[in-house]
C-alpha cells in the first residue's frame, strides 16, 4: 500500500498572506492544496491520502476535498507545532491504515502543485527498493557557507550540492523508527524527514527530481505559478487554433 501524507499545517508567514494560509490561496481558479492533492489522487500507484492541516481550516479543507472530488483522502488531522510535528501527526494517522511495515509513505508539503506523475512513480519505486527516496536537483549556483550571515570564507563544491524536494518516500518501518528515535533523543524540529534520518546517522537514497516541482513559499513563487498556468492556457488555446485552422 502507498499512502501520501500531506502536511499543510503552516500559516505561510513568508508568503505575507495575512488572512489566508498559502495552501488555500487560489491559482487559476483552484486552491494550491487541491492542485497538490490532485497529483496523488490521479496517480494509479497511490492508494490513500492522509492530511495534517491547520486546525481552524480543517472544515474548509473537507469542503474543498468534496467540491473537487478528492476521493482518496481517508483522514484529516490537526497539524503540529511545526513541520515535523505536522508530519508526525499525519504518520500516526496513516499507520492506522497500514497493512505492514513495508508499506510506502510519501511525505509531501501541501504547496507543490506542479508535481509530475513521473516523479511520484520514481519516488515509489526508489522507496520500495531502498526504504528511502529523496528527490533532488543539482545545484546550478555557487554555494557559500556563512556562520553569521554577513561574512564568508568558505565555499562548497557546487558539483556535490543538491537541493531536496518532495515527496520523500519511506517504508512505514523506516520513517516511524526515525520519529521514535527523534522523540527519544529530543530532536523536535528537523527541517525535513531526510535531514532527520541523516541526523540519526542514516543514509538516504536520492534520485533526480524535477526543477518545475517548486514549493510555493514566497510571493515570487506565486508569480511564477500564475505565469505557468497562464502560459499553459495560452499554449492550449494556440493548439486549438491550429487544430481548427484559425
Amino acid at each position: 500500500m502507498v499512502t501520501a501524507v500531506i502536511f499543510a499545517g503552516g500559516v505561510g508567514a513568508r508568503m505575507k498572506s495575512v488572512e489566508t494560509p498559502k495552501q488555500f490561496l487560489e491559482v487559476d481558479g483552484k486552491p494550491i492544496i487541491i492542485r497538490t492533492l490532485e497529483n496523488f489522487q490521479y496517480h494509479s500507484g497511490v492508494d490513500n491520502i492522509v492530511i495534517s492541516c491547520l486546525a481552524d481550516w480543517i472544515d474548509t479543507l473537507w469542503e474543498k476535498i468534496k467540491q473537487y472530488n478528492i476521493t482518496k483522502v481517508l483522514k484529516v488531522v490537526p497539524g503540529g507545532a511545526n513541520g515535523h510535528g505536522s508530519i508526525h501527526n499525519g504518520l500516526v494517522a496513516a499507520q492506522e491504515y497500514a497493512k505492514n511495515d513495508d508499506d510506502i509513505v510519501l511525505i509531501c508539503d501541501g504547496v507543490r502543485p506542479l508535481l509530475s506523475e513521473e516523479l511520484i512513480t520514481n519516488c515509489i519505486a526508489t522507496a520500495k527498493k531502498y526504504e528511502t527516496a529523496v528527490p533532488v536537483t543539482k545545484s546550478i549556483d555557487s554555494v557559500l557557507e556563512s556562520k553569521d550571515g554577513e561574512t564568508c570564507n568558505h565555499s562548497l563544491p557546487r558539483g556535490e550540492m543538491f537541493i531536496t524536494q518532495a515527496p520523500q518516500g519511506y517504508t512505514m518501518r523506516k520513517i516511524m523508527w526515525a520519529h521514535d528515535e527523534a522523540e527519544k533523543r529530543g530532536i523536535t524540529n528537523p527541517i525535513s524527514s531526510s535531514e532527520l534520518l541523516i541526523e540519526l546517522g542514516e543514509k538516504v537514497q536520492i534520485f533526480i527530481g524535477d526543477r518545475d516541482n517548486i514549493k510555493v513559499t514566497t510571493p515570487e513563487d506565486m508569480r511564477f505559478l500564475r505565469a505557468y498556468y497562464y502560459y499553459r492556457r495560452y499554449e492550449n488555446f494556440a493548439r486549438e487554433e491550429l487544430a481548427y485552422g484559425l
